[in-house]
């Protein structure tokens, strides 16, 4: 089978996701037409070797809709003859972007392809598209269906995770997160953003935020115990009867951050890489996607990183790196545990809950981050992975070349 490589990895910085963020006058469009210039100037790339761009999108409505991929080629002055595509599967949509953007190449369908995503959180507000799986009541019902924070705090009440161990993990990504920045760790994907006249708008993650500690997060109301008081919480508990209650630990600061944010990878055969004169920086070496139990929804990364490392040949003890999305606190902490993973290994430089989690992004942005993190720690092998709306998993493991 061919094989598929990562060439070069483009980022935004990741803008609060607020009328007040920094990129909150930035179309989506533009945020993802940013990336793919990037991209294309900076690798002097003919776009024309390009055969597809697969871009991820949540809230593919208004400005983000439209076939935004497509959308984006055309205002980044791309070859005619490259092709666009928008997909959604929840908050692994990057990552899938990656996947299947790499299936195309092993198959031997595309030459290149410039997978990732797009969200502006703060345009296009989260859930403004609807959708029969949170708002048709036989559908939640029927399937127990509660929102992902109630989830969260679902998966702490079962394992027994504390207020005081979801609020010790996530100071600990945001002191990550602090010294990543300060370090300058993110420059290789990072690219600023800037406005039509070349003035600079943001270039670097808003979200971080120093001083932050486990007695600062500790003041922080939980934010998913009025709903569950509201009936969620007894919805969840008809599926889970072994417990008597959720206990609610999860709040704005041990959450992933609301952000607006876009990312870019370009995947190729050895070919494309040898005609377009790259070098290719990592291989894919295996991906994934699993379903997992809808009501507790947040852990499909475990049985997904146990799926693709079976497919792969390899063992949890074989990856040097992770990357596990922040979506909330413990969906992380069940993962490092369930595996026995160190949290040395695990989000090295901080995760969602300190640097934002722009939903159709972030699984590019993440495989960038570890893709460099790689390169600047000398690890060969990395996995990332994201837990999904509805009850899913997907897992993707990258191998650096040397």
């Amino acid at each position: 089978m061919i094989e598929a490589f990562i060439y070069d990895a483009v980022r935004t910085p990741r803008g609060r996701g607020k009328s007040d963020g920094s990129l909150h006058d930035v179309q989506p469009i533009q945020l993802l037409s940013a990336v793919l210039r990037n991209l294309r100037d900076r690798n002097h790339l003919d776009t024309s070797l390009i055969d597809d761009v697969i871009m991820g999108c949540v809230t593919p409505i208004g400005e983000q809709g439209a076939d935004i991929a497509r959308t984006a080629v055309l205002d980044a002055g791309y070859a005619q003859s490259v092709a666009g595509v928008q997909l959604n599967r929840f908050c692994s949509s990057g990552l899938e972007a990656i996947n299947m953007a790499a299936a195309y190449v092993m198959s031997g369908q595309a030459d290149a392809i410039v997978a990732g995503g797009v969200e502006s959180m703060s345009r296009v507000p989260m859930g403004a598209d609807g959708g029969a799986l949170f708002m048709n009541p036989a559908i939640v019902a029927n399937h127990n269906i509660v929102p992902q924070g109630i989830s969260a705090d679902l998966i702490a009440t079962k394992y027994g995770y504390s207020r005081t161990d979801v609020d010790t993990f996530a100071a600990e990504s945001y002191r990550r997160a602090v010294e990543a920045q300060q370090d300058n760790r993110f420059h290789k994907s990072l690219v600023a953003m800037q406005d039509e006249v070349g003035v600079t708008i943001l270039d670097r993650d808003e979200g971080v935020r120093p001083g932050t500690t486990v007695e600062s997060l500790g003041k922080l109301k939980p934010a998913f115990e009025m709903m569950g008081g509201m009936g969620l919480d007894a919805l969840a508990l008809m599926k889970y009867a072994e417990l008597d209650k959720i206990n609610h630990v999860h709040h704005a600061g041990n959450s992933s951050q609301i952000v607006d944010g876009s990312a870019g990878v370009l995947i190729g055969s050895k070919e494309f890489g040898i005609r377009a004169g790259l070098k290719p920086r990592a291989r894919i070496k295996a991906f994934g996607i699993v379903g997992s139990e809808p009501t507790i929804m947040l852990t499909g990364p475990l049985p997904a990183a146990q799926k693709v490392l079976k497919r792969a040949g390899m063992s949890v003890s074989d990856i040097d790196l992770f990357e596990v999305n922040e979506a909330f606190a413990v969906v992380p902490m069940f993962f490092m545990d369930q595996l026995g993973i160190d949290h040395s290994k695990v989000n090295p430089n901080g995760g969602a809950i300190a640097l934002g989690h722009p939903l159709g992004a972030t699984g590019a942005i993440i495989s960038a981050t570890l893709i460099d993190e790689m390169e600047r720690s000398d690890k060969a092998t990395g996995l990332a992975t994201l837990c999904i709306g509805g009850g899913m998993g997907i897992a993707t493991i990258f191998e650096r070349m040397s």
